[in-house]
């Protein structure tokens, strides 16, 4: 087989499996939304990344983790295409059969997911089998193309000319397969985002009043600095990392909580039950664990929801009780210590965040919210289950990948103006930024100036202890490279430690530091 013919061989298999992928994806948003191939692969290639994996990849690519994952999916998928396409052109059949392999690898993928449905198993197969008979005919059409043996000058009639003299052929049934698949995705995407009865119920639901609303921020606690984090983070630009490579979508009238495991009175409530139980408003301050040091996967909002000690009050835990292992409807577990949901702080079941039902990418219909812990023990996103238990009976999905099972917040503090690396005028300006250690509370925040002794920065007010803070401090700044540090304080004395660690196992440490260039 010639370079040539091999080249359209390739070209093939892609088109092929670019049509039966796209076929995949538009079942899936007719009959399985949850079951999508790529999604269905992608969770798995989640749930069997090592920790240190999943660990780089929100490190280098932040709340485009997921973005970058199906990308790579599909370089992948379309570099093993050509080589499916080729297989297929040197031994018959075997690239349709490993075609369907891949169908096969998918079914398995979609219908071993906690949300499998009865019609899980469809997209994929409706995949497997179109790019199965797809790369069968194309691929033949590819080998018809090859030209004939060099042309002997004594016998008449011999032409070096193809087969097929008309090479637009080929690439037409080519080109036209891959775009009826992209056509199929594309479309696919378009009716899920068009029918999705989850988001329609959301953009409907009127929250009920709170019984106890959230204070009032107190005057001064926003500085309005240009470039500081606002106080109150708003929705669109709350950061995201979670596991769930399709955003879940729940009906609120089909959801319910399950209660249960190590009490003396196990119970199921259903949505309409939860809206009858009084619900209270508080700001809360979540962080992600995987948060560098000055990193921005933290935000701040005003949340509405009923407490979870009065839900465990009412099953009773054992004695010896002490963890809650919380999970999501597409599987994911978070360990919670089960003192930090019976104690005084705003641990709530949450139905909604800055005024509104939550979004869909924040875990509606519900979610937890706990004041104090990283999110990978606590902030269960679509939570449809709490299982009293023991943190030496069971274990939680970060846990098992060698993160701490407990996650109490790191008191820390951030420079967000000036931003590092960047050039400001020579004169007078301002440093600011934020300090959290939510659930204890910031005293104060100190900065120093190219290694000078440090300074007291103005804190302003906080809306509670569990949220985080602002502060700036005035500086005149002189030409030429500074480094600027911070540290912050809590309220119980504790200086922010200057020893460096990464996020892994149990939250990064270490003071943030910024190098500008002042003109």
């Amino acid at each position: 087989m010639n370079a040539s013919t091999t080249l359209r061989a390739a070209a093939a298999g892609v088109a092929a499996v670019v049509l039966g992928a796209g076929l995949g994806e538009l079942t899936a948003a007719a009959f399985a939304p949850a079951s999508s191939p790529f999604a269905a692969i992608g969770a798995v290639l989640i749930d069997i990344a090592p920790g240190w994996a999943k660990e780089s990849a929100i490190s280098l690519f932040g709340t485009a983790d997921k973005t970058a994952l199906l990308v790579a999916i599909a370089v992948v998928l379309l570099v093993v295409a050509a080589v499916l396409g080729v297989l297929e052109a040197r031994f018959r059949r075997v690239g349709a059969l490993l075609c369907g392999a891949l169908g096969v690898i998918g079914v398995v993928a979609a219908v071993t997911r906690p949300d499998a449905g009865g019609l899980a198993p469809a997209p994929s197969i409706v995949a497997g089998l179109a790019a199965a008979l797809a790369i069968g005919s194309l691929v033949r059409r590819a080998k018809s193309l090859a030209p004939e043996p060099a042309p002997d000058p004594i016998g008449p009639g011999r032409t070096d000319a193809p087969r097929d003299p008309d090479r637009r052929r080929f690439f037409a049934w080519t080109g036209a397969a891959a775009l009826v698949g992209v056509a199929a995705a594309v479309g696919g995407t378009l009716l899920q985002a068009g029918s999705r009865a989850a988001g329609a119920v959301r953009s409907a639901l009127r929250l009920p009043a709170p019984v106890a609303p959230a204070p009032a921020i107190p005057d001064g606690a926003e500085l309005r600095i240009a470039g500081l984090a606002p106080l109150v983070t708003p929705n669109d630009r709350f950061y995201r990392i979670d596991t769930a490579l399709l955003v879940p979508q729940i009906d609120p009238a089909k959801w319910s909580l399950r209660v249960h495991g190590m009490v003396e009175h196990p119970f199921t409530l259903s949505w309409d039950e939860l809206l009858k139980l009084p619900m209270r408003e508080s700001y809360a301050t979540l962080t992600c664990v995987s948060n560098e040091v000055g990193g921005d996967l933290i935000g701040n909002a005003k949340w509405l929801g009923h407490p979870i000690r009065e839900l465990l009050a009412r099953a009773r835990p054992h004695a010896d009780a002490d963890m809650v292992l919380s999970r999501s409807v597409d599987g994911f577990t978070a360990s919670t210590p089960l003192d930090a949901l019976t104690d005084d702080r705003d641990a709530i079941l949450a139905i909604g965040m800055n005024g509104e039902p939550l979004p869909m990418a924040h875990g509606f219909p519900v979610r937890m919210v706990v004041p104090g812990l990283y999110g990978y023990v606590s902030a269960t996103k679509w939570v449809v289950d709490l299982e009293v238990t023991r943190f030496d009976a069971a274990t939680a999905f970060w846990t098992t990948q060698g993160w701490a099972p407990r996650g109490p917040i790191k008191l820390a503090s951030r420079i967000d103006v000036p931003r590092r690396g960047s050039s400001v005028p020579a004169g007078d300006t301002v440093i600011a930024g934020v300090a959290w250690q939510q659930h204890v509370g910031v005293s104060a925040v100190e900065v120093s100036v190219d290694g000078a002794p440090w300074q007291r920065a103005q804190l302003a007010p906080a809306i509670s202890a569990d949220t985080w803070v602002q502060w700036h401090l005035p500086w005149r700044a002189a030409p030429g490279d500074h480094d600027i540090r911070c540290r912050a304080i809590s309220r119980t004395g504790q200086v922010q430690t200057a020893q460096q660690a990464p996020p892994a196992p149990d939250g990064a440490t270490g003071w943030d530091q910024v190098t500008v260039h002042v003109t």
